[in-house]
């Protein structure tokens, strides 16, 4: 995450404009979130570091699998090279009641993880003004405990039918513009 800071102030939604802002910033640093996301209470644990690395990624793995100790925890990830790593597998292999999953290429809405980092994003970045890293650390902790007040598990709402006729759909499409761009 970027900590910018918006180099004039918003301008105010009025009845005949919506909300304006400069396109310009300053970036004043950047920092990583890890989060994991309970899905049987809808609890995030987060922890913001500054580099994303295989000693940061085994740190907060070992927290959020803590107060699990010796049940079957099944942890969901997207393909990032931290999360493969011969330290990863060697801690896996230490751990067997822990297993990854992998979420395919493109696919990371099937991640509840990524689902919440867009809320975080929509809710308390997104419109933000951040001064510096530390500002920007604050407010992604304050939200992480203000959504934990009231954590709920995420509700799927499509239908197992429904998702499969979206992809029977893009496979369709997809094979059109193959065909097309082979001309």
């Amino acid at each position: 995450m970027q900590a910018l800071d918006r180099t004039q102030p918003l301008l105010p939604v009025t009845f005949t404009a919506g909300e304006k802002r400069a396109s310009d910033y300053v970036r004043h640093g950047t920092m990583n979130l890890f989060a994991a996301l309970n899905v049987a209470t809808g609890e995030v644990l987060g922890e913001c570091r500054p580099d994303r690395n295989t000693a940061g990624f085994l740190a907060f793995l070992k927290k959020a699998v803590k107060p699990h100790a010796n049940k079957e925890i099944h942890v969901v990830l997207d393909n990032l090279s931290t999360h493969t790593t011969p330290e990863g597998k060697a801690w896996l292999a230490k751990n067997p009641h822990v297993h990854f999953h992998f979420t395919p290429v493109g696919s990371s809405w099937l991640n509840q993880i990524e689902i919440w980092f867009g809320i975080l994003t929509r809710q308390a970045i997104r419109r933000g003004t951040f001064s510096s890293v530390r500002v920007l650390v604050s407010q992604v902790r304050d939200y992480i405990s203000y959504w934990n007040e009231t954590a709920k598990p995420f509700t799927w709402t499509a239908t197992a039918d429904e998702i499969l006729a979206k992809v029977r759909l893009t496979q369709r499409n997809v094979r059109k513009l193959v065909a097309n761009n082979s001309k």
